[in-house]
C-alpha cells in the first residue's frame, strides 16, 4: 500500500462493581488524559448522606440530600451494589453511561458497550470484530490499512483499487519504491527505459516523442534529419535543396565536386552543377563568341534558325553595330545590318 498515514487508537474502559461491606472507606483511581475515570468504592449496606451513616462526602460532586441513596447522576437509580462509572466527578449506571456517552461502530451502528474495546479512526468508532476492510471484509485490527471515500481497506485492497500504477508495467508503486516521473506520467525506476533499446534512463537525457520515451542515441538514429548524399545525421549548419537535407561539404558540383553552398548553381536531371560546369556539358553556345549561353543571372540569348548568340555578341558581321531588337539579313553564315547589306548591293 502506498503512502497511507494511519493511526489507531484503542480506549478501554474498565469498570468495577460496588462491594457491600462495613467499611465507611472508598478507594478512588484516576487514569490521566481523555481516559475515563474508573472507581471502586466500598460501601454501607445502606449508604445515607448526612447522618445515619459516613458522609456521603459529595462523592459525583453534589448533594444528594438527606435520606437519600447513593444513585445515578442520569437516571437516579441506585447504585448500590451496582457496577457503575465515574465520569466528571459524577457515577452513572451502565446503562446511562453507554446511552449518554459511548460512540456508536461505524460498521454495525450499534453502541460499542464499556466491556468492548473502542477502535477509532479521523473521529470514527469501531466494535473490534466490525474493524475490517470494506472491500473483502479481512480483520485490518494491528494490521496497516487506508481509506478512501470514507471507507478503509487493507492494504492489499486499497493498492489494487486506488494506488498509482507504472506507465511502463502498469504494476502498482509499493510503499519505498523509487518512482520517476515526466509530466503526468510515471515509472519505476527500471522500466523508465528507451522504448528502442530497453536501457534504462536514470538521470541521463532523454527525448519524449508520440508518448515514447528514448535516449539520445536511439532518437538520432530513428528520427535524426539525414544528408541525402551520405545518409550520416546534420547535426548543424546543412543546406536544403529541392526539399532534401544536405551536409555543406556534400553539396557540392556533380561534375568537379566544388562546394555549391553559397554559390551560383543550376541542374540538370535533379543534379547540382556549377555554371561552369553546367556550360560546358549542357548550356548552347554562341555563335559569335563559341562560349556557352548559360541564362545564370537572367542572362539574355538571340536565336536564329539552329544558331544562337549572347545579347552583346548578336551584331552586324560588317559594322560591329548591334543587332538587337533590329532588323537584319542574312549574308552566307554572317548576318548583317540594312544599311550595310544596302551597300553592299551598290
Amino acid at each position: 500500500m502506498a503512502d497511507v498515514d494511519v493511526q489507531v487508537q484503542y480506549t478501554t474502559t474498565k469498570v468495577r462493581k460496588t462491594k457491600k461491606t462495613t467499611s465507611g472507606k472508598r478507594r478512588e483511581s484516576t487514569d490521566q488524559g481523555s481516559e475515563v475515570t474508573i472507581t471502586e468504592v466500598q460501601d454501607k449496606e445502606n449508604y445515607l448522606v448526612n447522618g445515619k451513616g459516613e458522609d456521603y462526602n459529595k462523592l459525583g460532586g453534589k448533594d444528594r440530600g438527606s435520606g437519600q441513596h447513593f444513585c445515578c447522576w442520569q437516571c437516579d437509580e441506585s447504585l448500590t451494589g451496582q457496577r457503575y462509572v465515574l465520569r466528571d466527578d459524577h457515577p452513572y449506571c451502565i446503562k446511562c453511561y453507554e446511552s449518554v456517552f459511548a460512540n456508536s461502530c461505524e460498521e454495525c451502528s450499534k453502541i460499542i458497550g464499556i466491556d468492548s474495546k473502542d477502535l477509532s479512526y479521523k473521529d470514527k468508532h469501531w466494535h473490534e470484530a466490525c474493524f475490517s476492510c470494506s472491500k473483502c471484509r479481512q480483520s485490518l485490527v494491528d494490521k496497516q490499512f487506508g481509506s478512501k471515500s470514507e471507507k478503509i481497506y487493507c492494504g492489499n485492497c486499497y493498492d489494487a483499487q486506488f494506488a498509482s500504477r507504472c506507465d511502463g508495467c502498469s504494476e502498482i508503486f509499493k510503499a519505498g519504491t523509487k518512482k520517476m516521473e515526466y509530466k503526468t506520467r510515471q515509472w519505476h525506476e527500471k522500466c523508465f527505459a528507451c522504448v528502442v533499446c530497453k536501457t534504462p534512463i536514470g538521470t541521463k537525457s532523454f527525448i519524449p516523442r508520440e508518448q515514447e520515451i528514448y535516449c539520445a542515441n536511439c532518437y538520432e538514429e530513428k528520427f535524426a534529419t539525414r544528408c541525402v548524399k551520405c545518409n550520416k545525421i546534420i547535426t548543424s549548419g546543412g543546406v536544403t535543396y529541392k526539399n532534401e537535407p544536405w551536409h555543406r561539404e556534400c553539396f557540392t558540383c556533380s561534375n568537379c565536386s566544388t562546394s555549391l553552398a553559397g554559390q551560383r548553381f543550376t541542374s540538370r536531371e535533379d543534379k547540382p552543377f556549377c555554371a561552369d560546369c553546367f556550360g560546358e556539358l549542357f548550356a548552347k553556345r554562341c555563335y559569335s563568341c563559341k562560349k556557352p549561353i548559360t541564362g545564370i543571372g537572367g542572362t539574355r540569348f538571340i536565336s536564329f534558325e539552329d544558331r544562337h548568340w549572347h545579347n552583346d555578341c548578336f551584331m552586324c558581321a560588317s559594322c560591329q553595330s548591334s543587332l538587337v531588337g533590329r532588323g537584319f539579313i542574312t549574308d552566307g553564315e554572317d548576318i548583317i545590318c540594312p544599311d550595310c547589306a544596302k551597300a553592299k548591293l551598290m
